[in-house]
């Protein structure tokens, strides 16, 4: 296979194309994982990159390279980042920008967009029908076509992440990077494997969406929480970067992502989404461990997250954790009744989140009620003293399983 038409100078090219706007985001060291995991492990804080993800890179390149062709405008498909990234890029060079974005795609990434001044539409059930809109869109006015990844000029906007990558970190061994379509695993794998080939690049995908690991694409739209990652068809032009250069593909399951995502908001402090936290998920996995000698680093490719997502996770991580306590009890249904079994969680010092009272479908005495409770505990060992305390002052009370 011959190697692609992407090389140094064309690498250092794409990084003055981005200078005074792509950021050289922070690595910082991450105890937890490293202790965790073994070896040593750091973050590339991608998240914190001006847009919100690496996709900035290859946008400022490609609006670089079309000269005075771009103030026809530009327009692309994408599922929210590559429209920030376009949409930012755009205002920089103060052409027209026209974006679409499949059905439900993220709202935070979507404001963003319009927050640009670009013109947004959302079509299609997914990433490949947003995309299939824009060229149609190019086709018919004469404006720019911007694939998100399958585009050698983004791709070399992306690698400038892999020449950060080597110039920072002086014993990289192993990288994980998140894999979707492929520009910025290609990118980042072709910066590197030209400066040391021994470096291990390794492309993680979740399960929902994994067609680099052979996973046949799923029909219509993509449910997951890594959707920045949620390409069904591999690029023409990625896919043989990818075949050369990544040494191993890795499937994560979505429970992982979610469990990454608060990991790094709990241990790390950052807030990543669920596309680029996969890197941790596959640590997490146990299907790859860190470079025994020399250092491990994690891409963490966006910090675009919708502020709804965040109560489900928290919920989630509070249960699994012993901290979340749900008891159905009968109490008598009358005046008090209710006060008297809040004041025991109280006294039991569990914080009440949510309480309703349940009549139907239970089998009550006429003058009972059933009430679920949902308490904040220290743990399951606090949690199982709370639910002694409450049968001990004469309550009929059970868990709740939440699982």
């Amino acid at each position: 296979m011959t190697s692609p038409p992407i090389d140094s100078a064309t690498i250092l090219a794409a990084r003055l194309a981005g200078a005074g706007v792509v950021k050289r985001t922070p690595i910082t060291e991450s105890l937890t994982l490293s202790e965790r995991f073994g070896g040593n492990v750091v973050l590339k804080a991608e998240n914190l990159q001006r847009t919100g993800s690496f996709k900035i890179r290859g946008a400022m390149n490609k609006l670089m390279s079309l000269g005075d062709a771009a103030q026809s405008g530009v327009v692309a498909g994408s599922a929210g980042n590559h429209a920030q990234a376009i949409a930012f890029a755009a205002r920089h060079f103060g052409v027209p920008c026209e974006i679409f974005v499949p059905a439900g795609a993220s709202l935070s990434k979507m404001e963003s967009v319009r927050s640009y001044g670009a013109t947004l539409t959302e079509g299609g059930d997914t990433l490949s029908d947003a995309v299939a809109l824009a060229q149609s869109r190019a086709e018919l006015t004469g404006m720019n076509f911007c694939h998100p990844y399958d585009d050698p000029i983004v791709v070399a906007g992306q690698a400038t992440l892999g020449l950060e990558l080597a110039e920072d970190i002086s014993d990289l061994a192993m990288v994980l990077v998140p894999l979707g379509g492929g520009g910025l695993t290609g990118g980042v794998a072709l910066a590197l494997k030209r400066i040391n080939p021994k470096t291990q690049i390794i492309g993680v995908q979740v399960r929902a969406c994994a067609p680099y690991a052979g996973n046949p694409p799923p029909d219509g739209p993509i449910i997951t929480l890594a959707d920045g990652i949620a390409v069904k068809m591999p690029g023409e032009f990625t896919r043989p970067i990818i075949e050369k250069y990544v040494d191993e593909i890795i499937v994560v399951e979505e429970d992982l992502v979610a469990d990454a995502m608060v990991l790094l908001m709990e241990r790390s402090k950052l807030y990543v989404e669920g596309g680029g936290a996969v890197g941790v998920s596959a640590l997490m996995s146990g299907q790859v461990k860190p470079a025994r000698s020399g250092t491990t680093c994690v891409v963490l490719s966006g910090g675009n997250v919708d502020l709804g997502v965040l109560p489900g996770l928290i919920r989630r991580n509070e249960t699994q954790a012993g901290r979340r306590l749900i008891i159905f009890v009968r109490i008598s249904d009358r005046p008090g009744g209710l006060a008297g079994l809040l004041n025991l969680f109280a006294q039991s010092g569990a914080n009440l989140i949510e309480v309703e009272h349940v009549r139907e479908g239970v089998n009550l005495h006429v003058r009972e009620t059933g009430v679920q409770a949902v308490l904040e505990v220290r743990g399951r060992d606090h949690a199982k003293d709370v639910l002694a305390a409450v049968q001990a002052a004469g309550y009929e009370a059970e868990e709740v399983d939440n699982g």
